[in-house]
């Protein structure tokens, strides 16, 4: 049964290598989103 346990799906080195790739595809949309959030904050600020 312990074999079993180790094998989960999901699991496997190339699915590790995936998981990695969308966790860095997902961190940088995240920083653009931001970026963009503060500059048109900034844009918008003071307009007098």
């Amino acid at each position: 049964m312990s074999v079993m346990a180790d094998n989960r799906p999901g699991d496997s080195d190339m699915h590790r290598r995936q998981r990695g790739k969308n966790l860095v595809v997902a961190g940088f949309l995240l920083v653009l989103v931001v970026i963009f959030f503060v500059l048109t904050i900034v844009r918008m600020g003071p307009q007098q």
